[in-house]
């Protein structure tokens, strides 16, 4: 029997009333995988401890098949939950670890059908009998997917999994948990911050900044349609390129969008979606393109909707079956905070307070402040560090991929052509303009 999952306007908070998760409200049907995606420390952990009965919930109600579940009991949910960490015992057999859960909840049933039923779907009937000592990483949770099988759950609860496994086994193990929940048809809830574990897995992808929920959707509805510059900027390898820009429209003419040293001209007749930056006439914008919206080609072989650019080669990365480049434009990045783990601020001293530094309140205004929906985006400043929170910076500004027949060397000036169509436009909140925002279904579809 799978199950229903719902959380509405579901809180939690620890000490000194800091939300870790801020009203979120989510939907899961019975037999689907929902991955919660996030950098470290979003909360999404924090979410399905909640789900679990591991954690209590601050405010909000949380349903399991339409029915209130909040008080119940971990062991009242028949979830099943596998770890980071494996959590094996270690002075039980393989065998021992999955039979474990059964006994506890049935201690007059032999376990031993049910786990040797699970061991031949999972093919380790060779690691009953191994202590965990015995066994390599990707064994370990082989025989930990295993005890949560056997329990027969109405929900798998996942908590990265695979994250402390090499690239090679993650990916394998990735297809296998892929072809298991779809064969089990159990209801499943996978948090990672691998946003390809997150794409590749899940039928639909909930994505967390600072315990709120950002977007809600399939992969190709993320990937296509983000709602905003961080979900943008989180989704996708490479990382989407962000530019400032400055939206240009006069009435006699075309409407461009600067970028510094160079600009976009958009197509006549515009389209529906960029007649809506008429709006932003005169204001800064973040420009998004994804790598394979540009390619480098002349001006001669411009495609319908393709507009010119040039750039000065920086940087080349051989990938094997695709090259990526990274081109200096003479445009200013637009940098995303919150991406990675913040780092925790220092905390002032009784002299920086006495001096105006921030106080109590103040504090907690910037606290609020960073746990608000709507992603901020740093705009560049040459004369100012870089803040500790934002992501390495690359050479260049802008990112290409290419196939790997290109000879390109750092200091080549190339022409590019920019695939209007796939622009993105995001305003200095970084709320999405282009495409039009009335693109995206609502949060719960």
């Amino acid at each position: 029997m799978t199950r229903a999952i719902s959380l509405h306007d579901v809180s939690k908070a620890y000490t000194r009333g800091v939300r870790v998760v801020d009203r979120l409200s989510l939907d899961i049907r019975p037999g689907e995988f929902l991955v919660l995606l996030g950098p470290s420390g979003c909360g999404k952990s924090t979410v399905l401890r909640m789900i679990a009965g591991l954690e209590e919930i601050t405010e909000g109600t949380l349903l399991l098949d339409g029915e209130e579940a909040g008080e119940l009991l971990p062991s009242e949910r028949n979830m099943a939950m596998v770890f980071q960490n494996f959590a094996l015992y270690p002075n039980m057999t393989g065998r021992g670890n999955m039979s474990f859960p059964l006994r506890v909840e049935n201690p007059n049933e032999d376990p031993r059908p049910r786990v040797d039923a699970t061991a031949r779907m999972l093919g380790i009937e060779d690691l009953l009998d191994r202590f965990p000592s015995q066994l390599s990483g990707g064994e370990r949770q082989r025989v930990a997917m295993g005890r949560a099988i056997a329990r027969h759950p109405s929900a798998f609860l996942m908590d990265e999994p695979l994250s402390n496994l090499d690239a090679k086994l993650r990916n394998h193990l990735r297809a296998e948990i892929s072809a298991l929940t779809r064969e089990l048809g159990v209801t499943t809830v996978y948090v990672t911050h691998d946003q390809a574990e997150a794409m590749s897995l899940g039928d639909r992808v909930a994505v967390l900044r600072g315990g709120v929920l950002q977007q809600l959707g399939t992969p190709r509805m993320v990937y296509a349609l983000p709602r905003n510059v961080f979900v943008a900027a989180f989704i996708g390898t490479p990382r989407i390129n962000l530019l400032r820009g400055l939206v240009r429209a006069p009435l006699d003419g075309a409407m461009t969008i600067s970028l510094g040293k160079q600009y976009l001209r958009l197509p006549e007749p515009l389209s529906l979606d960029h007649q809506l930056l008429r709006v932003q006439q005169g204001r800064e914008v973040i420009v998004g393109l994804r790598s394979e919206a540009v390619r480098i080609a002349k001006p001669a072989s411009a495609r319908p909707g393709e507009v010119a650019l040039t750039g000065l080669v920086e940087h080349v990365e051989f990938q094997g079956h695709e090259v990526l480049v990274h081109f200096n434009t003479g445009s200013q990045p637009a940098v995303v905070p919150d991406l990675e783990a913040p780092r925790p601020a220092a905390r002032p001293s009784r002299r920086r307070r006495r001096e105006g530094g921030p106080t109590v309140l103040g504090r907690l205004r910037e606290r609020a402040g960073a746990l608000r929906a709507g992603p901020v985006v740093v705009l560049d400043d040459p004369q100012e560090s870089e803040p500790p929170s934002v992501e390495p910076r690359l050479p260049g500004d802008l990112v290409v991929r290419t196939t790997p027949d290109i000879d390109l060397r750092r200091g080549l000036q190339v022409p590019l052509l920019v695939d209007i169509a796939h622009l993105f436009v995001f305003d200095q909140h970084g709320e999405r303009i282009c495409p039009s925002p009335a693109r995206l279904p609502d949060l719960d579809e």
